[in-house]
């Protein structure tokens, strides 16, 4: 068995939460269940996984929980045509290849077949908010010479990151909400201007209006469709496809994709009764958090609902909608999915994940 297949099997025994990690080490979006004798059993994808973080399962649940009991498979001696016919009607990525007794032998993935990247099965061509008005303190001394969204990772700026992502998905208008250095954001556009098969147009603050206050300034443009808002400094690695469907068929106001975070207390915590003696005593636990990764799906009405001229957040939106009783649906991604580059730290890290 090769390294790659390796990666790919898990125990139906290890957790939820250790199979994340493994998908994630993986990078092959599936991983297959085996017993001891390699025999398939199932398979989870990451769909699998945030179906059951919306339903509120427990991370520390075995992975047998969430696994597909009859997953798409090839048998030895597969007709590669069949095979190829299979991936594209489906729309499956990598299938895993099985004896007599249904033992994993090996898998095909769709390189394999195809020179093409993975079929997108719907493109999204909505409207994309980058929301790059801020100042980026948390950055400094980086801010004080370029904007936020033109500090390069690797051979590209954030921005044109976030953008060629989207591009992938068939996204072609774009909306960058700019104040601080403005005018360098602007003028770095125009130099590319040759070199880029989408638009961009500025939704311009005269003073600093939050996380979506400058939303307003898109009322213009008649957008009737639901649109994405994506901060200038995260860079979300998902099937923005999926995102859109699900917002729609959830008929969301609002969908926050959100990343699970894992929070590890490198001590022991204590809990103590009511009189002050010890009742418990937990060494190093561990903590998982859906937390906010600064993407979101809005429907178009949302427009209406956000103040003009006012510093206004998304959380303020979120927290107004909550009160009227209108829908907010959560994306769950996992945290390797999220790269976050607010903070300097965070920046390092993205340096490093990139190959910088």
């Amino acid at each position: 068995m090769d390294e790659i297949l390796k990666k790919t099997i898990v125990a139906p025994t290890v957790s939820v939460k250790q199979a994340m990690e493994k998908l994630d080490e993986a990078a092959n979006k599936i991983i297959f269940i085996t017993d001891d004798d390699n025999t398939l059993i199932g398979v989870v994808t990451d769909g699998d996984i945030r179906r059951f973080i919306l339903k509120n399962g427990n991370l520390n649940e075995p992975v047998s929980k969430v696994m597909n009991k009859n997953p798409k498979i090839l048998k030895q001696g597969f007709d590669i045509k069949d095979a190829k016919e299979l991936m594209k009607n489906e729309l499956i990525e990598c299938l895993p290849v099985v004896d007599s007794k249904k033992r994993v032998v090996s898998a095909i993935w769709w390189s394999d077949f195809f020179r093409s990247k993975f079929i997108v099965s719907d493109k999204v061509k909505v409207p994309v908010v980058i929301m790059a008005g801020g100042k980026g303190t948390r950055l400094d001394p980086f801010t004080k010479v370029l904007p936020k969204p033109l500090i390069p990772i690797g051979e590209k700026t954030i921005i044109e990151m976030i953008i060629d992502r989207f591009n992938e998905f068939g996204c072609r208008e774009f909306y960058v909400s700019i104040n601080y250095k403005a005018s360098m954001i602007k003028a770095y556009f125009t130099e590319m201007s040759d070199n880029k098969n989408y638009d961009v147009d500025y939704l311009e603050e005269k003073e600093f209006l939050g996380t979506a206050g400058s939303l307003t300034l898109l009322k213009k443009h008649k957008i009737n469709v639901p649109f994405f808002v994506n901060n200038c400094d995260i860079l979300i690695e998902a099937n923005y496809s999926d995102i859109l469907k699900t917002h729609k068929e959830e008929k969301n106001f609002i969908t926050i994709v959100s990343s699970l975070k894992n929070f590890k207390i490198p001590y022991g915590v204590i809990e103590t009764e009511k009189n002050g003696s010890l009742k418990d005593i937990k060494e190093k636990p561990e903590f998982n958090f859906l937390v906010n990764t600064g993407m979101y799906v809005m429907q178009p009405e949302v427009l209406d609902d956000i103040p003009e001229n006012k510093f206004y957040h998304v959380t303020d939106l979120i927290n107004d909608y909550k009160i009227k009783g209108k829908k907010i649906g959560v994306y769950p991604i996992s945290e390797k999915s999220w790269t976050d580059i607010g903070q300097m730290g965070e920046l390092y890290d993205a340096f490093k994940k990139f190959g910088v």
